[in-house]
Parts: C-alpha cells; sequence; structure tokens
C-alpha cells in the first residue's frame, strides 16, 4: 500500500470517527423527515400541472365541439336558404374542428393516464412518509430514554466527569475532617497532661487550682514517705545496735 492510499484510508477513519462522535440519530432523521416531505410536495406540485393541461386540453374540446356544432348548424341554414356555397365553407370549417378534436384525444388521454400514475405515486409516497414519521417518532423517544438512562448510569458510577469531580470534592472534605479530628483529640491529650494549658480559663483560677492539685500530690507523697519510713525503721535500728556487741 502507498503512503499516498495510507493517508488517505487514516483521513477516511479519523473523519468518519468524528462524524460519528458528532452525529445525531434525531436531528439525522428529521432532516430525512424534511426531505421525503419535500419530494411528496414535488410529486404534488407535478400532480397538479399534468391535471391543469389536462383539464385546458378538455376546455379546448368543449370549445371545437360547440364550434362544430354551430358550423353544422350554420351550412343547413345556408343549404335551406340555396347558399350552397356558405354551406361548403361552414362544413369545411366543420371539419377542421373535427380533425383538431381528434388529435387533442390522444394528448388527453395521455395526461390522464400520467395524472393517474402520479396519483398513485403520491399516495403510496404519503403513506411511506406517514410510516417513517412513525417509526422516527419511536426511534428518537427510545434513543432520548436511551441515552438519559446512560448518563444515570454514568453518574451512579462516577464514570462522567462531573460526577467524578464530584466524588474527589467528597474525599477532599473527608480527609480534612479526619485530620481536624485527629488534631482536635490531640490538643485535648496535650491539655488534660499538663503539656499544654487551656488558655481560656481565667488566668488566676488557673494558677490556683494547679497549684492545689500540687499541694495535694507533694503532700500525699510525702505522706507515704513518712509511713515507708516507719515500717523500715525498726528494721535500720536493730542492726545498728547489735553491731557493737560483735
Amino acid at each position: 500500500m502507498s503512503i499516498t492510499r495510507r493517508i488517505a484510508l487514516l483521513f477516511h477513519v479519523k473523519a468518519n470517527k468524528l462524524l460519528d462522535r458528532t452525529e445525531n440519530p434525531r436531528e439525522v432523521l428529521d432532516y430525512s423527515y424534511r426531505r421525503q416531505l419535500e419530494m411528496l410536495a414535488q410529486v404534488r406540485r407535478g400532480l397538479a400541472d399534468v391535471a391543469t393541461s389536462r383539464k385546458r386540453i378538455e376546455l379546448q374540446e368543449n370549445q371545437l365541439r360547440q364550434s362544430a356544432e354551430r358550423l353544422q348548424g350554420q351550412a343547413t341554414d345556408a343549404v335551406g336558404q340555396g347558399r350552397d356555397d356558405l354551406a361548403r365553407e361552414a362544413l369545411t370549417r366543420r371539419a377542421a374542428a373535427l380533425a383538431q378534436l381528434d388529435q387533442l384525444r390522444p394528448q388527453h388521454d395521455e395526461l390522464a393516464a400520467q395524472e393517474a400514475k402520479l396519483t398513485t405515486a403520491s399516495q403510496r409516497l404519503q403513506a411511506k412518509v406517514e410510516a417513517f414519521r412513525t417509526r422516527k417518532e419511536t426511534i428518537k423517544a427510545t434513543y432520548t430514554a436511551a441515552e438519559a438512562q446512560s448518563k444515570i448510569s454514568e453518574a451512579v458510577t462516577g464514570i462522567s466527569e462531573e460526577m467524578g469531580d464530584v466524588g474527589l470534592a467528597i474525599q477532599r472534605a473527608e480527609d480534612k475532617t479526619a485530620q481536624m479530628s485527629s488534631r482536635s483529640q490531640a490538643l485535648d491529650e496535650l491539655i488534660a497532661s499538663g503539656a499544654l494549658e487551656d488558655a481560656t480559663a481565667p488566668i488566676g483560677q488557673r494558677d490556683d487550682i494547679q497549684a492545689a492539685l500540687d499541694a495535694g500530690r507533694d503532700s500525699s507523697v510525702d505522706a507515704e514517705l513518712a509511713q515507708l519510713k516507719s515500717k523500715l525503721a525498726p528494721a535500720i535500728e536493730a542492726p545498728a545496735r547489735k553491731g557493737p556487741q560483735s
């Protein structure tokens, strides 16, 4: 395969892909329906033109028949008056009128046949257009429902870009909330352990309470130390008294 053919094939593939992506089936169906309506209108205009021509020939035929009848009457009157020359002229004109009438008959029959064909074609085309319109609306409704269902599924599963951003925003908010909760618990533990002071408490009260707690803790320790010494004092004094005797 030559480079030119490969480039043409690649362009064809890319163009088809772009067209498939931008093509809206509903717009395509509406455009096709409008085109069929235009075709139906053209057929109807052609039918009207043929019917008009047929009607014009019928008018000419009526005029020729009336002229032939009038000439027939004139020829009769001329014979009655002994005017053979006028009778002959009237009969000659009548023959010409009848000849024209005979020439118009095939044209009238041909136009009538075309009119019948166009009438049948117009009725068939109208039936097809109506059937296409019904099918078009059905396809459009089905496509719209499928499109809505697809968007809902994408939103639920987070595939869509918009819902993906929402999911990321929720994840970031949960991370920040967990971080703030951990920091709050850590500060409470530091305040409870005394590593940090409660800045919201009054300064004077905070010192008194802390001093009382410290004093209580010290007195408790002193009491325990005194009790321990009192228990150990006899054991310490006994060896000291036995020492000089040995």
